[in-house]
């Protein structure tokens, strides 16, 4: 008797695909997974205590006696993790497990009630009017540098993977001799001369913009992996200085490709 129940249990236990992440994701990208589930990163805060925000991860994991899936909210308090049950779920696959895990995490009211833009994590109108002005494509310090570029005959892509299974977009790409080319806003990617990082949740704003640092030198290294050129161009270089580097970036690899 004992037997066929535990073959019972087996059979309804929920599979690997439903709540485990895949093998080999780095922190960002487990951090990504799980902006996309809550609906941006300004969806994922807590009140820590004291004012403070934290960043709060939903937890999915197996029961080992029923088998289904728990879920449990997460987020770091004085160096110490702290984590709520908020019940199962029964989706088939994990991101949707990790969509309805935010739903119950908002339910619950855990999660913080500050007045967050959808596409912004600033805290005041004043902060998110300057991220808004940090960030997106198409910058001003972008379309300069391509209209240099155009001028002097090169072509290129705009916004496009240089890779297409790798998901990195690069903002001007040089496809045939596998250059791509970043233009780097000073705060978001936290340029050392220009960056500010806002008084009003201090350490959120410092661990977000260090996990685009490594987001960035891990997309430099995947992409030169895969046999590409890199380039990385600080928004507050001139445009002229950058279009050259482009410029003579593009020729190397021209006459390398020719050889």
């Amino acid at each position: 008797m004992a037997e066929k129940n535990t073959s019972r249990s087996l059979e309804k236990a929920a599979p690997d695909q439903s709540w485990r992440p895949r093998r080999g994701l780095s922190r960002a990208q487990l951090s990504r997974e799980q902006d996309r589930a809550a609906g941006g990163a300004g969806r994922r805060l807590v009140d820590a205590g004291a004012g403070r925000l934290r960043l709060a991860t939903v937890v999915l994991s197996r029961s080992g006696r029923t088998g289904r899936v728990r879920v449990s909210l997460r987020w770091p308090v004085d160096g110490r993790s702290k984590r709520v049950p908020l019940g199962e779920v029964d989706r088939p696959t994990r991101a949707e497990n990790l969509r309805q895990g935010w739903r119950l995490a908002a339910a619950s009211g855990l999660l913080s009630s500050a007045p967050v833009a959808e596409d912004s994590w600033a805290s005041s109108p004043g902060t998110r009017k300057s991220m808004q002005g940090n960030r997106g494509k198409n910058t001003k310090p972008e379309l300069r540098l391509r209209s240099l570029l155009h001028r002097e005959g090169l072509r290129y892509r705009v916004s496009i993977r240089p890779v297409p299974t790798l998901r990195r977009t690069a903002d001007i790409v040089f496809t045939k001799v596998k250059v791509a080319v970043f233009v780097d806003g000073c705060y978001w990617h936290g340029c050392a001369e220009h960056r500010s990082v806002p008084e009003t949740n201090r350490d959120f704003w410092t661990e977000k913009i260090e996990g685009n640092k490594a987001r960035d030198a891990e997309t430099v290294r995947l992409l030169e992996q895969a046999g590409w050129k890199v380039l990385r161009i600080w928004e507050h270089v001139p445009a002229e200085e950058a279009a050259r580097l482009v410029i003579e970036t593009v020729a190397a690899a021209r006459l390398r490709s020719m050889r």
